[in-house]
């Protein structure tokens, strides 16, 4: 195995030194090549001792090999690429396609504790296998999905795994890696985060119209939802057009039969990830078990649309959108705009979201947002102020009847 622009990470966890090398992979069909990999890992993996636990951390070496569960996929099966180094450990990207994108659709760690070297004083002396869909790996077909930059994916709570210095490509036309890239949103600056601001009504709707709703739901390991959710989406990007040559706004609609989506199940914390085309975008939801109230806390979009000059990335950790109480949904079906920086923000629509606690798999009661609350206040006031007016009128029809009568006399 070849080695390029190799990082390294020096730590010393649990009494070992962890040297983590890019190393390459190719997984074949015959003579034909459908992965190729180059790609450094570690691996923060936590474990238990008759102490208590410990937490080590295990580089991909670069003695690792492709294994004997890599395949090119067919007839229903995914392409696997499937690194195994040490004793029994392994690494594992599963991977998927529509008409224009590639994806990591599952990421999975195997690991052996009864490998005393990386696990010493171990309490348990099994294999254990960890993995998650929230990979947000994705690229255009017939490119490299390049990300140089450092980025950790969970795998419950046991296991972080962060890659650096990665160019892959699956579903190769040829046995080399294309010149062409899809670069990872971590690889280039994020734009400033504006100011939280409360969601405001949207204006009027822009030329693409509303958005389709779409369904959208995140499983524990143990088959039941963590999230829920119904909306329609449109977002707002303000870029840099190589056509126009001048910076413009586009208005995007996702459209749910184009979109895939994946996420992760925290105690504290809930992730949706949402694919469109060369489009991907994160929700975070955080829980305050103090409250027991949630809230949209984080906003994550990456495009790499074709008339932008650069791929755009802009993210904001730091929101307070869609607030509710475990337990029960958010809903706001009024058109609703979330600003998330000043060069993006999210129009809503129909929506509908639950994190954390279900019932039943289905949505809790719903607590609706202030802009339905007004809505539904709108015509009470205005049938009301109606009704004022008709009782006015008959009350001033009775008084002056009265007083024509009042002028007659009885002969």
């Amino acid at each position: 195995f070849t080695h390029r622009s190799p990082y390294i990470l020096l730590l010393s966890v649990a009494g070992w030194l962890a040297v983590a090398h890019a190393v390459s992979f190719e997984v074949k069909d015959g003579n034909s090549t459908c992965i190729k990999a180059e790609l450094s890992a570690n691996f923060s993996i936590t474990y238990t001792t008759a102490s208590g636990t410990k937490t080590v951390i295990v580089p991909l070496t670069d003695s690792a090999v492709v294994g004997s569960g890599s395949s090119c996929g067919g007839s229903g099966v995914s392409p696997e690429l499937l690194a195994s180094f040490g004793d029994g450990h392994s690494l594992g990207l599963v991977f998927s396609k529509d008409d224009r994108l590639y994806r990591v659709l599952n990421l999975s760690l195997t690991y052996n504790l009864s490998d005393s070297t990386i696990f010493p004083l171990s309490s348990k002396k099994e294999i254990v296998t960890l993995e998650t869909k929230a990979t947000g790996i994705s690229a255009q077909l017939n490119t490299t999905y390049r990300c140089l930059s450092s980025s950790s994916i969970r795998l419950g709570s046991e296991v972080t795994v962060t890659f650096s210095d990665v160019r892959m490509e699956a579903y190769m036309p040829s046995a080399n890696l294309s010149s062409k890239e899809t670069v990872c949103s971590a690889d280039f600056p994020a734009t400033t985060a504006a100011p939280t601001q409360s969601p405001t009504t949207a204006p009027t709707p822009p030329a693409p119209g509303n958005p389709e709703v779409g369904s959208y739901n995140i499983t524990n390991v143990n088959g039941s939802l963590c999230l829920l959710a119904n909306m329609g989406l449109q977002l707002n990007v303000t870029y840099f057009s190589k056509s126009q040559n001048k910076t413009v706004k586009g208005i995007v609609n996702l459209q749910p039969n184009r979109t895939s989506f994946t996420g992760s199940c925290e105690a504290a914390t809930v992730t949706l990830v949402l694919m469109y085309d060369l489009t991907n975008l994160s929700f975070t939801f955080t829980l305050n078990d103090t409250s027991n109230k949630y809230h949209l806390s984080a906003v994550n979009v990456s495009a790499a649309w074709s008339d932008m000059m650069a791929p755009f990335t802009v993210s904001n950790s730091s929101l307070n959108y869609l607030q509710g109480t475990q337990g029960r949904s958010y809903m706001c079906t009024a058109e609703q705009t979330l600003p998330v920086t000043n060069t993006f923000s999210l129009n809503t629509f129909k929506l509908q979201v639950q994190p954390f606690k279900m019932s039943g798999n289905k949505f809790g009661t719903a607590e609706e947002c202030q802009m339905d609350k007004d809505n539904m206040l709108i015509p009470i006031v205005v049938g009301a102020a109606l009704a004022g007016l008709v009782l006015i009128v008959l009350i001033a029809y009775l008084i002056g009847r009265k007083r024509s009568h009042a002028g007659y006399q009885t002969i």
